[in-house]
């Protein structure tokens, strides 16, 4: 093949992860300049990307279950929450007023997917006997479940209002939390938890990679095409299901986890109907069945927030006070609400592939440049 080095000459070279040399690159300065974004920004700022890094595995985990397997979920904010306050026991004050353990975030965090995991697959033979819309309200039905749960279980959460303290982040005596100092270089407390999550982000998102790639994943693709035409051809649904509901959970465990470490305080109402539609955002937006499209859309939503607090700089009709008593016509906080639904419904109509196919669009573009077909 002397001449001829881009071409594949085995199933192996063709199945790599990083299978051309714009991939390589590309992922390597993608990660370069991750490491140095906490050079580049404030930390507010780096405190949003900490977040949306949570959110990305989240949506990656999301992505598994209904992009990869075709098995739509509107119950991911339950596993979210289970996660979330796994760790927060795990990790919290042994004599406190709610239920903690005082154990390590490196024993913690495993520990919120491992639960949530268990949960989503003990669930599953329940939702593998439902498809398209009715697994939709039946997962549904789930998030008004935990809500309540949630809630009402205050000897965990805390309560509504009063809610309860996030996974403490402390590994070994050093706590990602506060500011340190590594090989002589002082880390401000966001520095150090955006390095968390995106390392964490990193290692998960090459395993479900890599799981989308495996005889699982190319199960998961055959029974979203044609589940009917997958099972004559001896893939067992109910345990594919199975497993795409159960990594689904483990990832949002390990999403609400990290997210309630960065943003400290857990709350019973958080984990509701809102909570889902913004990881079925994060997914249609970012690309469907796309990992990169998870983290797209992830710290898109991340970022919307940010975006909605400088509305009312612009236009002085929308207000920055939840009651209205300024005499604003919307709020903030609707405004941002009804933008999900609006960024949801443009996306499927004017992009279905989400920011991932513009992002092909560009690079298809630019490689077939100066020619126009």
């Amino acid at each position: 093949m002397r001449g001829r080095r881009d071409l594949y000459t085995s199933y192996a070279q063709d199945m790599a992860l990083l299978n051309t040399p714009g991939k390589r690159w590309g992922v390597g300065a993608i990660v370069a300049l991750g490491l140095a974004l906490p050079w580049m920004f404030v930390d507010p700022i780096l405190q949003i990307f900490a977040i949306g890094f949570a959110y990305a595995i989240g949506a990656i985990g999301l992505n598994l279950v209904t992009g990869y397997a075709g098995q739509v979920s509107l119950g991911h904010a339950v596993f979210v929450g289970i996660g979330a306050y796994t760790a927060a026991a795990l990790t919290g004050d042994v004599d406190g007023r709610q239920i903690g353990l005082g154990l390590q975030f490196i024993v913690a965090l495993p520990a919120a997917g491992v639960v949530a995991g268990l949960v989503g697959w003990a669930v599953s033979p329940v939702f593998a006997r439902f498809r398209g819309l009715y697994l939709a309200i039946v997962t549904l039905g789930l998030v008004f479940l935990g809500e309540h749960i949630f809630k009402e279980w205050t000897s965990l959460t805390g309560g509504l209002g009063a809610g309860r303290r996030g996974a403490i982040p402390e590994i070994m005596g050093w706590r990602f939390d506060q500011p340190g100092e590594l090989l002589g270089v002082t880390l401000t407390a966001n520095q150090q938890l955006f390095y968390l999550t995106l390392v964490l982000l990193i290692v998960f998102a090459v395993l479900a990679r890599n799981l989308a790639r495996s005889q699982v994943g190319r199960a998961f693709s055959a029974i979203r095409d044609r589940d009917i035409a997958a099972e004559i051809m001896g893939i067992k649904l109910s345990r594919y299901k199975a497993i795409a509901f159960a990594v689904s959970s483990f990832y949002a465990g390990i999403a609400g986890a990290l997210f309630y470490t960065v943003n400290t305080q857990i709350d019973p109402a958080s984990f509701g109907l809102l909570l889902s539609v913004q990881y079925i955002a994060m997914v249609l937006i970012g690309g469907v069945a796309t990992i990169s499209g998870s983290i797209m859309g992830a710290l898109f939503i991340a970022f919307l927030p940010f975006i909605t607090r400088q509305a009312p700089i612009l236009f002085p009709f929308i207000s920055t006070d939840p009651s209205l008593r300024d005499g604003g016509l919307i709020n903030v906080f609707q405004l941002e609400a009804a933008l999900y639904g609006v960024l949801i419904i443009l996306f499927l109509i004017l992009q279905p592939r989400g920011l991932f196919g513009l992002w092909l669009k560009v690079r298809n573009y630019w490689k077939g440049w100066p020619f126009s077909h």
